[in-house]
């Protein structure tokens, strides 16, 4: 049978390299992006060191859950899927909303992810061992202290902190999930790139504005501590990704966050906590129901 894998946000940056070790391991994969431009350059670069069937890209703009719904009965329709990548990310200085009215970066870094996950489970069960790798971030570390019983905490919006509390509702969720499926086969894990230089962050992560008034005269420092370089290349950020996704060693195990050094690391505490983990389930199937609302019949 053949391995078919799936890297959304695979166009560029740590998504393309994770997309290249995937193909380069044998497997059918599967771009997913906005921007069909990019799609074909990746799938030109990625068909260079293909050694199963061509690449493809498939565009959808996961920010919309509407075009994550399409996404997923795409890929479900074509059969089983081995593995499933969910790199996309986004990290806005300013803040935003989707087309669905939700906060962007809780939109594309979690919801996203959650429901194409959730709708492909019966897909990834069907390959006898598929793998879902959800890319995290020590930005959990610096996430609002505030609780998930709203999309958006209170109070300003400073970018890295909302982005960390993203990041951490999907560690979280990520793993629940695990445990959840740890008798169908799929092996869920959560892959830590470390600092990458990308065409996300170079342009946002040097700004003292995105984070809490009181930590912006050591944002630099704080930083490089965050992110473990000041720009760290993205083949070296991806190689968490293709461990998790490929490495035999990881075969059978689930529910593990592997480090830059693709090892297994202690996640954040606040990510296991039940009240935490409780909570964001919660709020995820309320914006994210996996079922599509009946429109309300006129009156």
């Amino acid at each position: 049978m053949t391995r078919r894998a799936v890297v959304t946000g695979g166009t560029g940056g740590i998504g393309l390299q994770t997309a290249l070790g995937l193909a380069a391991a044998g497997h059918a994969v599967t771009v997913v992006g906005r921007n069909t431009e990019r799609g074909a350059e990746a799938v030109e670069r990625i068909a260079a060191v293909a050694t199963a069937e061509p690449p493809r890209f498939l565009a959808a703009d996961l920010a919309s859950l509407g075009a994550v719904r399409e996404l997923a009965g795409r890929l479900a329709d074509e059969g089983p899927l081995t593995v499933l990548v969910n790199n996309v990310g986004t990290f806005t200085a300013e803040r935003r909303l989707t087309a669905d009215g939700v906060e962007a970066m809780f939109a594309v870094n979690h919801l996203s992810p959650y429901l194409l996950t959730e709708l492909l489970v019966d897909t990834l069960a069907a390959s006898g061992a598929g793998r879902v790798v959800n890319v995290s971030s020590a930005s959990v570390r610096a996430a609002s202290r505030q609780g998930f019983d709203a999309v958006e905490p209170r109070g300003g919006y400073y970018a890295f902190h909302w982005y960390g509390r993203a990041k951490l509702a999907n560690l979280a969720w990520t793993l629940e999930l695990a445990d959840r499926l740890r008798d169908r086969g799929v092996g869920v894990l959560a892959a830590d790139p470390g600092g990458a230089a990308t065409e996300m962050t170079d342009s946002t992560m040097t700004k003292p504005a995105i984070v809490h008034p009181a930590m912006r005269t050591l944002w630099p420092v704080l930083r490089r501590v965050f992110a473990r370089s000041t720009a760290g290349p993205a083949d070296l950020a991806a190689r968490s990704s293709i461990a998790a996704a490929t490495d035999p060693a990881f075969d059978g195990r689930t529910g593990l966050l592997l480090g830059p050094d693709c090892t297994p690391t202690t996640p954040h505490r606040r990510s296991t906590d039940p009240a935490t983990v409780r909570a964001v389930l919660e709020l995820s199937r309320r914006l994210a129901p996996l079922t599509e609302p009946t429109p309300s019949a006129p009156a």
